[in-house]
């Protein structure tokens, strides 16, 4: 069977195509449905990865960051940049601080342990957030908005620490500094030339322009011993306001990363996940969920009070913002692949964030869902009007 490139092909698609029934049927997140797969199959069933599918994985969460990135409307976090800046920043922050001192001086792990899972715990998933926006209509109102643009805030704190403390400073690193600089300034306009000039075509020369930007950069920075998630994320967020316009090319990237790399990516890392560590572990990964969650509490919630969001609409907030799942399982894994965790203290890590992705998504929709009419701030004087006309939409 391991011959066989064909057969191998078939089982990891196999796994993909039941992830996705049974996410159907469940009505989760087919990402957390594939990496309980991939935890089972990997521990009943002994399947394990190849050089081709460790790179399917790689690119899989390269361009699943870059269309989070793309997914932020310009125009939404200039409107919200002052609460969604606050209280991105402290949804990143005390998580971090307090998982890392938790994993250093409570767990006993070491320096770089620590700061994998200060890291890995820090984030919000905007995968999770996004799904349930859509799901209760949130994602037109100015509180869903707010939201989605407080995740960014989150993330990008997440990935330019994944960046900057495990980045080598050498030369490698300067270039790669300075060519994401110019791709971030560039990619705009050179975006919307190529497509107006070639886009709309079978061959899809657009598409093939963003991978080879995303190619070339994650070369640089694997060069310079940095992760490729950093640009692909800011790329994303640089070209957002080319796709309000003209969504075609990100529905189809969209498409072409949920139906053949992202499968590969969180599959993957359920592979890596050793139940028997879970069970050995079950102490130490309540206390880092205890953690994770309480410090986004501390952090968010006196925020919604401070900026005058209603108290139901709050809590919704401060839920949706403990979620976490995509960059969490990211940073975990760069943190096994690199040898910086072990594989029980990633499968620890990894169980935290996907129990973090379920128990606040599923309380914040049971009990704090608000009505998409309702305000979102406590006077009227403050308040902003909750969904925009038809015309103002683009």
């Amino acid at each position: 069977m391991e011959s066989n490139i064909w057969i191998i092909a078939s089982a990891w698609m196999g796994l993909a195509l039941l992830a996705s029934l049974l996410s159907i049927r469940l009505g989760i997140s087919v990402a957390l449905v594939e990496i309980l797969i991939g935890v089972v199959a990997g521990n009943a069933f002994g399947i394990q990865s190849a050089a081709w599918i460790d790179f399917l994985a790689m690119f899989g969460s390269v361009l699943l960051t870059f269309l989070a990135g793309a997914e932020i409307e310009p125009a939404s976090l200039r409107r919200h940049w002052k609460p969604a800046i606050a209280i991105g920043f402290a949804s990143f922050l005390a998580p971090f601080l307090l998982a890392f001192a938790f994993a250093l001086w409570v767990a006993r792990w070491d320096l770089n342990a620590s700061y994998i899972a200060g890291i890995s715990l820090s984030t919000t998933s905007v995968a999770v957030v996004y799904a349930t926006m859509i799901e209760t209509g949130l994602n037109r109102t100015e509180l869903g908005k707010l939201i989605l643009a407080a995740c960014f805030v989150t993330d990008l704190g997440t990935v330019l620490a994944l960046g900057v403390v495990f980045a080598a400073f050498n030369g490698w690193l300067v270039l790669f500094i300075v060519v994401t600089a110019l791709a971030l300034w560039g990619m705009p306009p050179m975006m919307r030339f190529v497509i107006k000039a070639v886009g709309r075509r079978v061959s899809e020369p657009e598409l093939k322009f963003v991978f080879l930007v995303l190619f070339v950069l994650g070369a640089l920075a694997k060069l310079a011993q940095s992760e490729a998630v950093l640009p692909a994320y800011l790329l994303g967020l640089v070209v957002a306001g080319v796709f309000v316009h003209d969504k075609a090319p990100l529905d189809r990237m969209r498409a072409i990363a949920f139906t053949v790399l992202t499968p590969f990516y969180f599959i993957k890392a359920g592979l890596f996940i050793d139940v028997r560590a879970l069970v050995a572990g079950a102490l130490l990964i309540f206390a880092f969920f205890i953690v994770k969650v309480g410090a986004k509490f501390v952090g968010v919630a006196p925020l919604t009070r401070l900026f005058a969001i209603r108290p139901r609409e709050g809590m919704y907030t401060t839920l949706l913002m403990s979620t976490g799942l995509t960059f969490g399982t990211i940073s975990a894994l760069f943190g096994l692949t690199n040898h910086l965790i072990s594989r029980e203290q990633y499968s620890v890590l990894v169980t935290v964030v996907i129990g973090s992705a379920v128990v606040p998504t599923l309380i914040a929709q049971r009990w704090f869902t608000p009505h998409p009419t309702e305000p979102v701030f406590v006077s009227a004087e403050e308040a902003v009007p909750v969904i925009e006309e038809a015309s103002e939409i683009p």
